[in-house]
């Protein structure tokens, strides 16, 4: 069982796992964890992955053998990641450049969302720029995307006055002439999610399809060890989140009625934004992946 999870305690917890029940796994480490989501969706080349949830859903549409296991690997608030050199304001947006790393990045899904249902942004007035093509093969950007030149990056453009503003999580530059470009965004952010009632949420636990047939109770294990573990990190973080104003929201939720709700929201937004070629329904990944365990929803937080 080849396992491939970004954080350390998170992989020791499946390997030891897995080991536990009689399995053979072994921990595949490649950094950044995103790299290793073509393989894994296109050609099987991992059993169990940490995988964007916008990729888990176009996997999914594409009937590709990947199954969704209810665990939050990565969750955070993305209000702050549309960021500009320029004045705050949303407003801005209409008819400027916006670049993305990839169309179906999920932080650029969850903002281009916000966009959209909180200010009234039609998508298709903004002149949005690509760098990356997706991970699942067959899966192109809509006509009315256009993508940056061969060998170009979006930090290096972004700082070079190239973009007018940049969707940017983990790969945002350290620059202090860098803003949000929504005001106050963290507050916003969490008041999103109080209204909402949870978090965006970027990455999940996937499994091949093969993998759970082949070995249902190895994957069960593994998805109890990483529940557990996501579990004991929101009770963690959860104190300092409620000294700052990220509220009571869990970004780390577990299990399947816990992440109903954002990976809804993620699946519209991405209908909408022609990520997915069809709306992905909740049930439906729900289903697939109990009938290939052999469980019931309750099983896996249902």
């Amino acid at each position: 069982m080849r396992i491939v999870l970004g954080r350390d305690d998170y992989a020791a917890s499946a390997v030891k796992a897995a080991s536990a029940v009689g399995a053979e796994p072994e921990r595949v480490d490649v950094r950044p964890v995103h790299k290793a989501s073509r393989g894994f969706v296109n050609n099987a080349s991992t059993d169990i992955c940490e995988l964007a949830v916008v990729t888990l859903l176009q996997a999914a549409a594409y009937d590709r053998p990947v199954l969704l296991l209810p665990v939050t690997v990565l969750g955070r608030h993305q209000h702050q990641t549309l960021v500009t050199l320029g004045e705050q304001g949303v407003d801005g947006v209409r008819g400027r450049s916006v670049g993305v790393r990839s169309w179906s990045q999920t932080t650029g899904v969850w903002l281009r969302g916000f966009l959209t249902e909180q200010y009234g942004i039609d998508l298709s007035e903004v002149d949005w720029r690509t760098y990356e093509d997706g991970h699942v093969d067959s899966c192109t950007d809509p006509a009315w995307v256009g993508r940056a030149p061969e060998g170009a990056k979006l930090p290096t453009d972004f700082l070079d006055g190239k973009l007018d503003y940049g969707i940017m999580g983990n790969e945002l530059p350290s620059d202090d002439r860098i803003r949000t470009a929504i005001p106050n965004a963290p507050q916003v952010a969490a008041e999103w999610a109080r209204r909402k009632g949870f978090a965006p949420i970027n990455h999940v636990v996937a499994a091949g399809e093969f993998a759970a047939h082949a070995n249902p109770k190895a994957v069960l294990a593994v998805y109890d060890a990483l529940a557990d573990a996501a579990a004991s990190s929101a009770s963690a973080a959860a104190s300092a989140a409620d000294r700052q104003t990220a509220g009571p929201v869990s970004l780390s939720p577990v299990g399947f009625a816990a992440l109903r709700g954002p990976v809804t929201a993620a699946s519209r937004y991405a209908y909408e934004q022609e990520v997915l070629p069809r709306r992905v329904e909740f049930d439906e990944l729900v289903d697939r992946t109990c009938s290939a365990l052999g469980v019931n929803p309750a099983r896996l937080g249902g």
